[in-house]
């Protein structure tokens, strides 16, 4: 056990997000290793009505006296995709653990300095790939492992949601914005996961919304071992929606509808030599699963799967996308 935490992790918050009910204030209230405790954002007033609406008992001035107050062990950081990397460094340097939210960092040359500053600290660094702790994906990478499906041939992923809102910061370069980062980043961590290897990326495109900034995008995949793979996403195409992960081997096929969000509706369709089934699992929130990991991690030392280092590979093969689009990578804000 951390022996700064007695027990019980006290968390704080970065900005009022609406993402941190879902992912952070909800969970917590259902596990009683960890306690939302503050809050901090740019506007003291949304703050304060946050903590109220939320129960939350100390509100600060500012990001940096939240990450440095002494009564906290560890920061939720769902603030804008540029700013990530600033406050995990922030957050290392006043000895808090992170969880922190997809994607991890900006571009991998961040990623990497960040994983560095992880490795030297005795600190838990974790991104909230939240579908990854979930029992649809435990058990997916389990039917992979058992080479039910024989020797891989293709993985094809795909995260697609309508985001028509284009004052919206997902679409802000400036905030390393783009439907890769915020979906995007999804579909190549599923790629990733369900592909077992680290693929290279042979070719993508891009749907604009304007020069810099990517609406939709698509990219095609190779692995060391010789499967292809595709990933797409979106936040504004004529995919509308589309949540899902097929991965095909030489003798069977497994197909996860929705794993992103699995309490919201799944089902996983597996074919093999022997026969079809179809499966669902729990619909307890994928979210709940992660912070279960998170405060494992931080109170007994339990390894998890969504570490610093496997954030520079996944942010590596974004950057490798944007490129082969023929767009700049993203850059810290």
């Amino acid at each position: 056990m951390s022996d700064d935490t007695h027990g019980r992790i006290r968390i704080g918050i970065l900005g009022a997000a609406n993402i941190a009910p879902q992912a952070l204030i909800g969970p917590a209230g259902r596990n009683p290793e960890v306690e939302v405790t503050a809050i901090a954002a740019r506007d003291r007033v949304r703050a304060q009505e946050f903590a109220r609406k939320h129960g939350i008992g100390q509100v600060y001035d500012s990001y940096q006296a939240l990450v440095e107050a002494p009564d906290l062990d560890a920061v939720y950081i769902p603030l804008p995709n540029g700013l990530h990397g600033r406050w995990i460094r922030a957050a290392l340097a006043a000895g808090k653990h992170v969880l922190c939210e997809k994607p991890f960092t900006a571009d991998a040359a961040e990623a990497r300095e960040i994983a560095k500053l992880a490795e030297d600290s005795d600190r838990v660094v974790m991104e909230a790939f939240h579908y990854r702790y979930h029992p649809l994906t435990r058990e997916a990478e389990k039917i992979l492992a058992t080479g039910e499906l024989g020797k891989l041939v293709r993985v094809e992923t795909a995260l697609c949601f309508p985001l028509p809102k284009f004052a919206d910061i997902r679409y802000n370069y400036e905030l390393a914005g783009g439907a890769l980062m915020d979906a995007g980043c999804y579909a190549v961590h599923m790629a990733r996961t369900f592909g077992g290897e680290e693929p290279e990326v042979i070719s993508a495109r891009a749907k604009l919304r304007d020069p810099r900034i990517d609406r939709a995008m698509s990219a095609e995949l190779r692995f060391p071992s010789g499967h292809t793979g595709r990933i797409r996403c979106s936040m504004w195409s004529s995919d509308l929606v589309r949540i899902s992960a097929t991965i095909t081997g030489e003798r069977g096929s497994l197909r996860l509808f929705n794993p992103v969000v699995p309490q919201m509706g799944h089902v996983m369709a597996l074919r093999t030599e022997s026969g079809r089934s179809l499966r669902t699992f729990s619909r307890r929130p994928s979210y709940d699963y992660q912070l279960d990991a998170f405060a494992g991690a931080v109170l007994r030392g339990e390894p998890i799967l969504t570490t610093a280092g496997d954030a520079v590979s996944n942010m590596s093969v974004i950057d490798d996308i944007y490129q082969a689009a023929g767009l700049p990578l993203r850059q810290p804000s």
